[in-house]
């Protein structure tokens, strides 16, 4: 693989409502990686992106918000999360954030996952834990059926 697609591959995972969702199968079907090194070198970045994401926050937030318009689409945004993530949090605590940070559909993942976790005050250790849940579990579930896919879904 040169390092054209290595760096598409890069930005499909950071990009959001992409995620893993966009590389993995990018990686397998169009870059012909071996799924296994798709998998762990997406999952890794994922991973990692979504604590650095977290970690930076509060410092974003306030330095974006302090433009009005910024300010009403983040509160919508605000608003919009808070609505879809707190049922997974009062029902599964910690494990709920990774549960949504694993819904392999747009609107979910790392980005939203990290910042719910943001928004509901939730400490950097257990939103690494649930970091760690949902892209695993995400890669797992989008490498099968990248997989599938390519294989026609066929049992043979």
């Amino acid at each position: 693989m040169n390092l054209h697609n290595l760096f598409y591959f890069v930005l499909l995972t950071f990009f959001p409502g992409l995620e893993l969702r966009a590389s993995i199968p990018y990686a397998i079907l169009f870059l012909e990686m071996n799924w296994v090194q798709a998998l762990l070198l997406a999952v890794l970045l994922n991973f990692v992106f979504g604590l650095v994401l977290f970690a930076l926050l509060g410092h974003l937030v306030k330095f974006f918000t302090r433009v009005q318009f910024i300010k009403e689409i983040y509160n919508r945004i605000v608003a919009r999360t808070q609505r879809k993530v707190q049922p997974y949090v009062e029902k599964y605590g910690t494990i709920g954030i990774g549960l949504f940070i694993a819904i392999p559909l747009p609107g979910s993942g790392v980005w939203t996952g990290a910042l719910a976790a943001y928004l509901l005050g939730m400490r950097f250790k257990k939103f690494a834990l649930a970091d760690a849940i949902g892209v695993i579990i995400a890669g797992v579930a989008v490498t099968a059926f990248s997989l599938g896919v390519l294989n026609g879904f066929s049992l043979d």
